[in-house]
């Protein structure tokens, strides 16, 4: 099972200068609870945005920086891919659940073939140079939707959505 999992603001923005422009301890705290002990799928500049490995997950990584995968090449926490053909032939070979995690090119380039979606509608709006690629949301039916209010540890109302692909 491939699952889209991301956080947006009510604009679609996802990220401005490779960061989340927002934090949100609660939507931290969702996405390890869903992707702990699974692999997460993402590009070298997303991996980058991270303060090291996410403990208990499998990183896959596609990139064409021969330094950063020479760098990696021995790290079993760690898969690199470094075409998009490659890696979305071993996506679709995968039988377990695999977490797509951004960046945007990553999205675009994949949107076709999640079974599941797993996102995070921050209730405000930021400055940022990233939106979130185009789902086709006709092609999913929404099966969960979680709305949160803000409290002392998260400063903004927040909705955790699951959708299914039909």
């Amino acid at each position: 099972m491939i699952v889209f999992i991301w956080a947006e603001d009510l604009a679609g923005n996802i990220g401005n200068k490779g960061k989340l422009q927002w934090h949100l301890p609660a939507d931290l705290k969702h996405f390890k609870k869903l992707t702990e002990n699974h692999t997460i799928v993402m590009g070298r500049k997303t991996f980058d945005s991270f303060p090291g490995l996410l403990k208990n997950r499998h990183h896959v990584i596609l990139t064409t920086d021969a330094e950063f995968t020479n760098y990696y090449k021995d790290n079993d926490q760690i898969t690199i891919f470094n075409s998009l053909t490659d890696l979305r032939k071993w996506l679709l070979n995968e039988q377990k659940t695999i977490y797509i995690i951004g960046g945007f090119s990553l999205f675009d380039a994949l949107k076709d073939i999640p079974d599941r979606l797993e996102q995070t509608i921050i209730q405000n709006r930021f400055k940022a140079d990233t939106k979130m690629a185009i789902i086709d949301y006709n092609r999913y039916k929404l099966i969960n939707r979680e709305d949160f209010c803000k409290d002392t540890k998260n400063k903004y109302n927040y909705s955790f959505l699951t959708y299914v692909r039909l």
